[in-house]
């Protein structure tokens, strides 16, 4: 008997789940905490089938090869679900990235608004608090705060959304001079609700903001910016104040800021233009770096590559296998490994170092020059009638030149170059393994002057077509 009984009850538990009566969630959490109540009920069963038989003069049925598969079945579903139950399921999504948009099986999402206003005291700070959301800050033309609240929430029906939004209402609160602004989104416990938040407060002030699982946008502020963000956006134009980031599977794009800019953590894409300050990158970018026109000095510090220079006038685009930069002013110091590396427009001193990958350099202005490298070839480029050092080696490479007046010898192991050109000046040291060592002039590239201005009065000859310039490695 205890199979069958076994079998009514829980068919009876799950049709009253189909026909509405019991909610599912719950079902799953009655079964994952009192599934031994069954084997009990067949442990009981089969007792009182043995004193009936005792009673009777015959012999007791066993369980059978049916009842003790069942058991195990059981045992194994009830030991799944009670794990199951230990799950911070809301967490698990975060981590693997699953939007409860896509995925009706969480439940169906309800949408609620709702808006807040007060006054915001001068010379105050915004706080602001969203575990799951996006924050967008805005100048206003007033001394108010307000915030604009358009909430989602996933439940079962509308009566538990009700509740959950209830009881997750965005609270503004004031202590000093730091106002601070609370999505509210831990209000409703385990159950996901997620907040976006519109926020329009005084130019003037500084905004720090800590939001998980949502894009943070930021317009028009003279206050600094202190960022933490977790597996979002994070945009920031025309700042005035520092720009601080911190970054986790996160991308930036930072534009118009007239102070400094640093970025640290584990970022994906980051993109800063126009910055009239210093840049500082430390921490681990999965994806690409692009910068463009930065004033002052930049530092960039990963795992793989460590880098500074003294100003950007150009752009500069990094990624896990290409260092491509124009335009940089030195002195440049560069550490890095199995990148293909091509800078142009380089004025001042260089420090290079590199393995597994391509070099080449494009001067504008020549100073004090150390590259070294290893398993790739390199390429420089200098000025036609620049003066300078040379000591160049490449071992089991070649080294060539367009200079006539330096001393080659690629007789050996070791390729050697060395001499002076012109009267002399900065001190070019470059050294390589399993590769070649060029040297080139910067007219070896085939770029073709700008003509002169016609005089008056005649007309613009047509100039012959230029002979086609030797191909260039790009990298």
């Amino acid at each position: 008997m205890s199979g069958p009984i076994v079998l009514i009850a829980i068919g009876t538990v799950f049709l009253l789940g189909t026909m509405g009566v019991l909610d599912w969630h719950n079902l799953g959490h009655w079964f994952a905490h009192y599934w031994p109540v069954l084997l009990i009920i067949s442990g009981i069963i089969k007792l009182v089938e043995y004193q009936q038989a005792q009673k009777q003069g015959t012999r007791a049925s066993g369980l059978g090869a049916g009842g003790i598969l069942l058991m195990i079945a059981i045992i194994i579903l009830g030991l799944i679900a009670t794990q199951a139950s230990h799950v911070n399921w809301g967490q698990l999504k975060d981590q693997i990235d699953i939007n409860d948009d896509d995925f009706p099986v969480f439940g169906t999402k309800y949408s609620y608004d709702d808006q807040l206003a007060q006054a915001f005291p001068a010379g105050a700070s915004l706080h602001v608090n969203n575990s799951r959301g996006a924050v967008n800050v805005t100048a206003s033309e007033d001394d108010q705060i307000r915030v604009v609240v358009h909430k989602r929430i996933n439940a079962e029906n509308q009566s538990d959304a009700d509740k959950w939004n209830a009881g997750t209402k965005p609270q503004i609160t004031s202590s000093g001079n730091v106002v601070t602004v609370n999505a509210n989104n831990q209000g409703a416990g385990d159950h996901w609700v997620a907040a976006d938040l519109d926020i329009s407060i005084p130019r003037k002030a500084g905004v720090v903001v800590a939001t998980h699982f949502g894009d943070v946008g930021i317009i028009g502020r003279d206050g600094d910016l202190d960022i933490t963000n977790q597996k979002g956006d994070v945009t920031t134009t025309d700042i005035n104040g520092k720009v601080s980031l911190k970054l986790d599977r996160s991308s930036a794009r930072i534009s118009q800021v007239s102070s400094d800019v640093s970025i640290g953590g584990r970022s994906n894409d980051v993109s800063i233009e126009d910055v009239k300050g210093a840049v500082h990158l430390d921490g681990e970018f999965m994806e690409s770096v692009k910068l463009s026109k930065i004033s002052q000095p930049v530092t960039f510090k990963s795992s793989r590559t460590d880098m500074d220079f003294s100003r950007l006038d150009g752009d500069l685009d990094l990624d896990s296998g290409d260092l491509q930069a124009s335009d940089v002013v030195g002195p440049l110091r560069l550490n890095t490994r199995s990148k293909d590396i091509r800078l142009t427009g380089v004025t001042g001193d260089v420090r290079l170092q590199d393995e597994n990958g391509s070099i080449e350099l494009r001067m504008n202005k020549l100073g004090s020059m150390q590259v070294d490298n290893r398993k790739g070839d390199i390429q420089i480029y200098v000025p036609d009638k620049a003066g300078f050092q040379v000591d160049a080696r490449a071992r089991n490479g070649e080294v060539e030149t367009d200079f006539e007046q330096l001393k080659v010898d690629n007789t050996n192991d070791q390729a050697i170059a060395t001499g002076t050109v012109g009267a002399g000046g900065p001190r070019l040291v470059v050294n390589n393994e399993h590769g070649t060592i060029e040297i080139r002039k910067t007219s070896s590239l085939g770029e073709t002057p700008e003509p002169p201005p016609t005089p008056k009065g005649q007309k613009p000859s047509h100039p012959a077509e230029p002979a086609k310039p030797p191909q260039v490695t790009e990298n």
